[in-house]
């Protein structure tokens, strides 16, 4: 038996839609939450390296002053909580010794044991051809994240709401992320819809699974 039912995943998958009006009234439990940050710590990257940050916008003043460079959307303003996924611009030794010492310890191993390990991911994001377009490569880390958390939150029927449609600029000024080494690519507005969001009711299009999914 799987750990969660293959209709509940199919019935949530479906359940979930881009949130386009949040029930400002509606909270997520602080507990609920926490499994959704965590989802976002636990998330898959490439080496494990983990190039980002991601920012709890709590402040309501903060959340006012980034709907204006948010096209106006109010999920910024009126979700439980809002996310902004931010990268790592430019991977560093710091960085990856850091990694190297806690899968270390975590694991019970001899960092010396980890070294052609930590030589391969310099040789690849720091000093080798990648290294010029790290940026590109830290921020598709990031949308993995993204897909984590949204899928999480199907599951647990909580509404989010992916967004590009933001200055990232603008985003880095309010939020002081500049000169930080890190930068802002998206962000997610999580919570609850209102009942008068007419989106939750259209049918979901996608193409067929044939069109898609291809066996070779």
């Amino acid at each position: 038996m799987n750990p969660v039912d293959n209709e509940v995943i199919h019935k949530q998958l479906n359940w979930r839609y881009a949130c386009k009006k949040f029930d400002p009234t509606k909270k997520i439990r602080e507990s609920d939450w926490n499994v959704l940050a965590e989802s976002l710590r636990l998330s898959a990257s490439s080496y494990g390296l983990q190039p980002w940050k991601f920012i709890v916008v709590q402040d309501p003043e903060i959340r006012k002053q980034l709907l204006p460079v948010s096209w106006g959307q109010t999920p910024v303003t009126d979700a439980s909580h809002y996310v902004v996924l931010t990268y790592k611009e430019k991977m560093d030794e710091e960085h990856i010794t850091r990694f190297i010492e806690d899968t270390a310890k975590t694991r019970g191993l001899d960092p010396a044991t980890l070294l052609g390990y930590k030589n391969m991911m310099m040789g690849d994001l720091v000093t080798g051809p990648r290294a010029e377009i790290i940026n590109w490569w830290a921020q598709r880390q990031v949308y993995i994240a993204m897909g984590t958390l949204l899928t999480t939150a199907a599951m647990m029927a909580v509404d989010t709401l992916p967004m590009e449609g933001l200055d990232p600029a603008a985003y880095d000024k309010i939020l002081g992320l500049e000169g930080s080494g890190y930068k802002t690519v998206a962000a997610v507005a999580c919570g609850y819809r209102a009942e008068d969001d007419k989106y939750q009711f259209a049918k979901k299009v996608r193409f067929d699974m044939k069109d898609v999914v291809i066996y070779k």
